[in-house]
């Protein structure tokens, strides 16, 4: 059975902007992109090629996921030649642990409301 959508949420999901956020914990989703940032985090401004090596892709793969990075605003690239050389970019990063950490605390209830009732069914 295929889900009916209204004319008005309709326009409303075309409409949607995705904010900054959205874009960063986006593009942190994939594994490929998560590990490309690590390697920029050890290796500061690597070119699209040396990125690329350790992967099974392509060209095109690899600048799929850079754009991808880039609209995030997590990587900058800058062109010398005919090299393009890659770096992180601090600033999302930051927003999205500065979100998580005000969810901590409820999180660190959560977990210690967990450890005390399995320490309690734990007595005899």
């Amino acid at each position: 059975m295929t889900p009916v959508v209204s004319r008005t949420t309709l326009r409303y999901m075309v409409k949607f902007q995705v904010s900054a956020i959205d874009r960063t914990f986006a593009a942190l989703a994939d594994p490929t992109r998560r590990y490309i940032l690590l390697r920029l985090n050890d290796e500061p401004g690597l070119s699209v090629s040396e990125l690329a090596r350790p992967f099974s892709l392509k060209l095109p793969g690899m600048m799929k996921h850079l754009d991808v990075l880039s609209d995030a605003g997590l990587i900058t690239r800058t062109k010398t030649g005919r090299t393009v050389s890659v770096n992180l970019s601090p600033g999302p990063m930051q927003e999205a642990m500065a979100w998580l950490q005000r969810y901590e605390r409820f999180w660190t209830v959560s977990l210690d409301r967990l450890v005390a009732l399995v320490e309690q069914d734990g007595e005899p």
